[in-house]
């Protein structure tokens, strides 16, 4: 949602002094501010903020230009950094409570937020600045400070103090937080539900609170707190100084020597698929793009994929580089060109395929025999500075070069421009471009699930 932010004023205000608002948020840039939802008083005089900072942590402020100070404010000392995983955020006002500590309470995955670097606790029966009869924004203050991430089922109820099992349960076997999908809560009159199925912002309740698009483009992505897709890892760029967008789905490799970076799942068994488009060259020319998988970290900055046996790198002048060997294997590839990868980690078999048609002849689902594929050396065969799973990974091999890579793991984009065709899915885990090989499945925690 960076650069995008729905709007709406609510035509009368609803009780100021008790609300909850609830979301679940997969974050994208570590290091940026983040809005989920603000309010602001005629002319900017006040406002309220509930954001991620860009130190990390989680800021719920209630501020007074007219005295130059926070009437209200929880600053977490927590740090909000996992990109790879959706934090239900919920938020209590509850202003005429008699204990000064229970007037805001945040919960973070179900649990009430105790340990604050800022505390300052509103007055007993002050009026928030939201639900009043002034301008709501959702994923930005509405002129800038926007989310760079995904929203999720958005909740408001005015004039209630809700728990967060009415969002949310712990799963029984896992012992995680998880999304009820079709929350059950008292509305009231400024209450409202969006972005609750796809990217819709017509209120999915009875109110008919509907926001509209402030700014920006709002894409539907599968990427959900219900099944949370795999990314690229913007954490996993000391040596690589990749750049990251598009939720950690696209990376420009660094155009000063050739590390590589990695994805935010590992895996050791099962069979998977993924896709990635080859944007553009950006720096230099020629065939220096090296994708495939890892199980290591990069050691290095002049440490490129397949240097050592540790990673397996399809290269655009079409070889499979592996301990600093690149045997030929199939077509050369250049920007525009659809790569798909589907690693078979019961046999150790890797494959790739151009524009849907597989390489070296390849038969993704010959199981143990193989046919066409590379054989890779099992996860957990690796010595000590192994991670004993593989990632997907992304380089280049030469000091002058620099692309840019579109990911799609099966949210069903590359960049932000939709997959033109869907490709059949066996699992029906995720959306491709190319037919998904029968047996493979999408990097993603229902995929991991099953």
């Amino acid at each position: 949602m960076a650069n995008t932010y729905l709007t709406k004023t609510f035509s009368g205000a609803g009780n100021m002094d008790k609300w909850t608002f609830s979301a679940w948020v997969k974050k994208s840039d570590v290091g940026a501010y983040g809005t989920l939802f603000h309010a602001k008083t005629t002319g900017n005089t006040n406002f309220e903020s509930l954001c991620i900072t860009t130190g990390g942590n989680f800021d719920w402020e209630h501020y007074e230009y007219t005295s130059s100070s926070y009437k209200a404010r929880l600053k977490t000392n927590r740090l909000f950094r996992d990109v790879n995983a959706f934090y239900h955020i919920m938020c209590v006002w509850d202003s005429a409570n008699a204990t000064a500590g229970d007037r805001m309470r945040l919960y973070v995955n179900g649990v009430e937020e105790t340990s604050f670097a800022t505390e300052t606790n509103p007055t007993q029966n002050q009026d928030s600045i939201i639900n009043g009869a002034n301008a709501h924004n959702i994923g930005g203050s509405g002129t800038s400070l926007y989310l760079s991430g995904i929203l999720s089922h958005v909740h408001f109820s005015d004039g209630y103090a809700l728990a967060p099992t009415v969002f949310g349960e712990t799963d029984a076997t896992t012992g995680e937080w998880k999304i009820k999908t079709s929350p059950s809560f008292t509305l009231g009159t400024n209450g409202f539900t969006i972005l609750k199925d796809g990217n819709t912002i017509t209120d999915q309740s009875s109110n008919s609170n509907n926001f509209t698009l402030g700014g920006g483009t709002l894409t539907n992505t599968e990427d959900c707190p219900d099944n949370v897709f795999c990314t690229m890892n913007p954490l996993d760029n000391h040596f690589a100084g990749g750049t990251f967008s598009n939720g950690n789905n696209t990376v420009q490799t660094r155009n000063t020597g050739y590390s590589y970076n990695t994805s935010t799942m590992g895996v050791s068994t099962g069979k998977w698929y993924w896709e990635m488009k080859y944007a553009s060259i950006d720096v230099g020319s020629g065939n220096q793009l090296m994708a495939g998988i890892a199980k290591s970290l990069t050691r290095g900055t002049e440490d490129h994929m397949g240097y050592r046996n540790t990673s397996y790198a399809y290269t655009s002048n079409g070889s499979i580089f592996n301990n600093n060997a690149g045997p030929s294997y199939g077509d050369t590839y250049a920007p525009n060109d659809i790569i798909g990868f589907a690693l078979d980690l019961d046999n150790n078999k890797f494959y790739v395929s151009k524009n849907g048609t597989w390489q070296n002849s390849g038969v993704p689902t010959s199981g143990s025999t193989g046919t066409g594929a590379t054989s890779i050396t099992a996860p957990d065969a690796s010595p000590s500075t192994d991670l004993g799973c593989y990632f997907v990974a992304v380089g280049d091999g030469n000091n002058g070069f620099q692309a840019t890579v579109q990911y799609n793991f099966g949210a069903g984009f590359f960049g932000t421009t939709a997959i033109s065709s869907e490709g059949t899915n066996a699992s029906g885990i995720g959306k491709f471009e190319y037919d998904v090989p029968n047996g493979f499945t999408a990097l993603s925690t229902k995929g991991l699930n099953e």
